[in-house]
């Protein structure tokens, strides 16, 4: 099969048309009259969040891809649960998320200079951006205008992509959100920022070590996180540079060194192989594919009728 290459006058387009789309909706400025101190707001804290603690930039990334993928980019993960409702956070695959006093931390900065005017929503769209940019890596103008929603279901995050996922069914998830594969592969390039605990890698490890895997990276891995691991905390960074936002996520997933099971497939099959190769080679190519997903993702499922929270963890 002949492989095709992404141009970057095709990802021109594919940035206009992504542009284009969103704005129907949203708009890059929609705060400069009613709070055009807000992305300034949030970057400041956002960059002394991240300097006291260099975990930040990852948990964010992770945290705006886990807020849109159920019910959209509507700030519904940063609900707290009721007596009443478990909330997204307290779901299994959300657990492990941190960090969510940073959006809050912004909010409330927000809400003594422009009071009920900046959305949770797109500060955490805003700061998404930022932890990227901020990590050495692009920088794109986030369409704002979200609405916070009022629900936040715990069961839901069942349909968050998972580690263990095959590209077949990661394909289909994308899809439900207006996603393509190119999007699928962009988009898992977050990773570079990321962090696997043992719990999402070890079911390749043992038993039968999973073909896919580089024989000696496994071996390593397998030191890590040994069969009766009991420290939660173990594992293994998902690519060697792992506070820089580069492509070498995708340079180790060509040689076998992807830590998860669902990344290693993307090497493994001819609808996504190639755009892996694409970006393992040139990084610049990656970087303008990512923030054009980034933009296409952000506008994933926009309310029209939510509220502007006061506080991000609580319905006003």
């Amino acid at each position: 099969m002949t492989k095709i290459s992404i141009t970057p006058i095709i990802t021109f387009i594919l940035i206009l048309n992504v542009v284009h789309y969103s704005e129907a909706v949203l708009s890059a400025h929609y705060y400069d009259q009613t709070c055009p101190q807000a992305e300034n707001i949030i970057y400041q804290t956002i960059r002394d969040a991240s300097i006291y603690d260099p975990k930040v930039p990852a948990r964010i990334l992770r945290m705006f891809f886990h807020d849109c993928f159920i019910r959209g980019c509507n700030a519904s993960l940063l609900l707290d649960s009721t007596a009443e409702n478990k909330a997204e956070k307290d779901g299994p695959p959300n657990i492990s998320v941190r960090s969510f006093y940073v959006i809050e931390d912004a909010k409330t900065k927000l809400e003594k200079v422009c009071p009920r005017t900046v959305s949770c929503a797109d500060v955490l769209a805003i700061a998404a951006r930022d932890v990227v940019a901020m990590s050495q890596g692009p920088w794109w103008h986030v369409l704002k205008g979200r609405k916070d929603g009022r629900v936040s279901i715990a069961n839901e995050t069942i349909n968050l992509p998972s580690p263990f996922s095959n590209t077949t069914t990661l394909i289909q998830s994308f899809a439900k959100r207006g996603l393509n594969v190119k999007d699928l592969v962009t988009l898992s390039g977050g990773h570079t920022l990321g962090f696997s605990h043992c719990s999402s890698c070890s079911a390749r490890l043992h038993n039968v070590i999973d073909p896919s895997i580089n024989t000696e990276f496994a071996i390593n891995l397998k030191k890590k996180c040994p069969v009766h691991n009991k420290d939660r905390n173990a594992g293994e960074f998902l690519d060697s540079t792992s506070s820089k936002f580069d492509n070498d996520y995708y340079r180790r997933i060509t040689t076998g060194m992807g830590v998860f099971g669902s990344a290693q497939m993307l090497y493994g099959d001819y609808r996504t192989k190639w755009i892996v190769d694409s970006f393992a080679r040139d990084e610049k190519l990656f970087f303008r594919e990512f923030a054009a997903s980034m933009v296409k993702l952000g506008n994933v499922g926009i309310v029209e009728d939510g509220e502007v929270r006061v506080k991000c963890s609580i319905v006003n």
